[in-house]
């Protein structure tokens, strides 16, 4: 997948936060749920709009970008 299969940014959408590709979801909260200790299914399962290959492609991208600590 590419980045823009994965994320975007887009002032109209969010307020311009960035969020999974095709999808109003932010990915904060995707790294909110994680940081509370939810599982990657949970996550999935109340954001259905967002692709587990998103997801995971997004929590690697964030990881190297640092966003998140490996």
């Amino acid at each position: 997948m590419t980045v823009d299969q994965v994320i975007t940014s887009d002032p109209d959408v969010q307020g311009g936060a960035v969020v999974f590709a095709g999808t109003r979801v932010p990915l904060k909260n995707l790294i909110d749920y994680l940081k509370a200790g939810d599982s990657l299914e949970e996550f999935l399962d109340d954001f259905p709009s967002v692709t587990r290959e998103q997801a995971v492609a997004a929590l690697k991208l964030a990881q190297e970008v640092q966003v998140i600590a490996p």
